[in-house]
């Protein structure tokens, strides 16, 4: 019975509560009508004369122990209780300062591009990733042989040549066009793949911007002249562009975008490579051949459209060297980023 009277003893002076229900439960079980210590005092009945001195002044002090210990527990958690209430109500008590998260690169400067030409009054499409043959090349005026179809070059699903992961947003240039008249002005991002072996300045997945303008009269003299205007945005108001003639089969003619490299100020640096200049996009007018295959008058329409790598500007942008870092989730490299919000 010794041995009893200890064992709860020490139960009782390491019981933790954690609620004011979990001492009340303890108060039951231990001081209860039916209770360990009831449960004591009845056995203490059938003590030999000799033992009853000893063990009635133990089974006392544990009677006065536990009932110290239940009133302790229940002021602790009541003051406990007090204390939190008091300072969810003092509304004069300064806030604690939440660390925030950091906006991903890609994300700002996707934002900022789309910002831009919201103000030329162009509004934003989108398109399914998995996409198809014809919205991915052959309404673009991809002939059957170019090398773009080739699966070095594109992710198809399960072998189908039919269905594929879109290398390119111009599938949803094709969409809109499917689905809305002239004039048509959008901005399509999006993410996009194509199987190329990843490095420092290349990846599988990327993201495009890509712009489409449809309407009667328009020049190449407009495509030129909101891409400055995107340029001088992004990139201050001292940047230049140039266009120099290249090929796309969507467009007709074609160019390639360089702007001047706000690093050296046009005077040639390691990043330009001595040029001066820094490619970011192509860009063309519309080719007749796309509007018709997709139901709209080249006679009396005509466009322009242009595509530019998010990830490619964003390197411009803050300085990154090395492609990787964008989709590798190191907070080290995100939280430069912070004041970005």
């Amino acid at each position: 019975m010794k041995a009893k009277i200890e064992e709860l003893l020490a139960r009782v002076e390491q019981f933790a509560p954690r609620s004011a229900a979990e001492v009340e439960e303890f108060r039951i079980r231990i001081l209860g009508k039916k209770g360990e210590l009831n449960a004591l005092m009845e056995e203490f009945k059938s003590v030999a004369p000799e033992y009853k001195r000893e063990l009635g002044q133990r089974i006392n002090a544990l009677k006065n122990a536990a009932t110290e210990r239940v009133n302790a527990l229940k002021e602790q958690l009541q003051n406990a209780a007090s204390a939190a209430a008091a300072r969810i109500e003092d509304k004069s008590r300064p806030g604690s300062a939440e660390p925030l998260g950091s906006r991903h690169p890609i994300s700002l400067v996707r934002n900022e591009i789309v910002d831009i030409f919201a103000r030329l009054g162009y509004t934003v499409a989108d398109g399914p990733e998995i996409e198809d043959d014809w919205h991915v090349f052959s309404a673009l005026n991809f002939p059957p042989e170019h090398p773009a179809r080739d699966m070095q070059d594109t992710f198809f699903i399960e072998k189908n040549p039919d269905i594929l992961l879109r290398t390119h947003t111009s599938s949803i240039q094709v969409r809109t066009m499917e689905h809305q008249k002239p004039p048509i002005r959008v901005i399509c991002p999006g993410r996009v793949f194509r199987n190329e072996a990843i490095s420092y300045r290349a990846h599988c997945i990327f993201h495009q911007i890509e712009g489409l303008y449809i309407d009667e009269g328009v020049s190449f003299a407009d495509l030129k002249q909101s891409l400055l205007y995107f340029a001088k945005e992004l990139f201050g108001e001292k940047t230049a562009i140039r266009l120099r003639p290249s090929y796309f089969p969507f467009t007709e003619p074609s160019a390639e975008v360089d702007v001047s490299c706000s690093l050296c100020g046009g005077k040639g640096c390691n990043v330009c490579k001595g040029t001066g200049w820094l490619e970011i996009m192509g860009c063309g007018m519309v080719d007749p051949n796309v509007l018709e295959a997709n139901g709209i008058d080249s006679k009396k329409y005509s466009g322009f459209a242009f595509g530019m790598g998010v990830e490619r500007i964003s390197m411009l942008k803050y300085g990154v060297k090395d492609l990787r870092l964008y989709f590798e989730n190191d907070v080290r490299f995100l939280h430069q980023f912070d004041s970005a919000l």
